[in-house]
């Protein structure tokens, strides 16, 4: 099994983090950190829930173990979530094993929904497929009007933002990189 140190830099590495970026997100020092990912210096608890943060993970990613592994999601199991001020309803179709680098979701956009109210960047990728209703997509300066059985897939570094320009529910298949829930 992996330990915490091997985790947090093979975590490092698959976001294409730098010691620097993760110092930056953090306030560790890079010397720090490099001592923490060598495993020749330990870590108190509210640094790790930095680091994990940083990643964009729970701080139980750090100690889940293999016999922890959940390949199937079964459709009774799935519990929809809202993020606060938002009524976006996501529901999470993931597996849960160490190192998954997928945030695949299920995404309900209410009448008139607008998923963000202004356009945002960040790392990753994105991909949607309209599943029901029609999304309006604002990627990069361009306006994509999506109807069922069509596709996106854009880098999130690039300004984006989308709403449902419907008067009924749209519903889409969201799967994203790094993962974020």
């Amino acid at each position: 099994m992996e330990e915490i140190h091997q985790i947090i830099k093979r975590t490092r590495i698959e976001q294409g983090m730098t010691l620097k970026n993760l110092s930056e997100k953090t306030n560790l020092s890079i010397s720090f950190l490099s001592q923490i990912e060598r495993g020749s210096s330990s870590l108190a608890i509210t640094s790790l829930k930095k680091v994990a943060d940083a990643f964009s993970v729970p701080i139980t990613y750090f100690f889940e173990s293999v016999s922890n592994n959940t390949y199937v999601v079964k459709e009774d199991d799935r519990k929809p979530f809202k993020l606060e001020g938002s009524s976006v309803e996501y529901t999470r179709l993931n597996g849960n094993f160490s190192g998954r680098n997928l945030e695949p979701l299920l995404v309900k956009l209410a009448p008139g929904q607008i998923e963000k109210n202004q356009e945002s960047t960040h790392p990753g990728e994105e991909f949607y497929y309209v599943l029901k209703g029609a999304v309006l997509f604002k990627v990069g300066g361009q306006e994509y009007f999506l109807r069922e059985g069509e596709t996106i897939h854009y880098p999130s570094e690039v300004p984006h933002t989308w709403e449902n320009p419907l008067n009924e529910e749209s519903v889409v298949l969201s799967v994203l990189t790094p993962v974020i829930f």
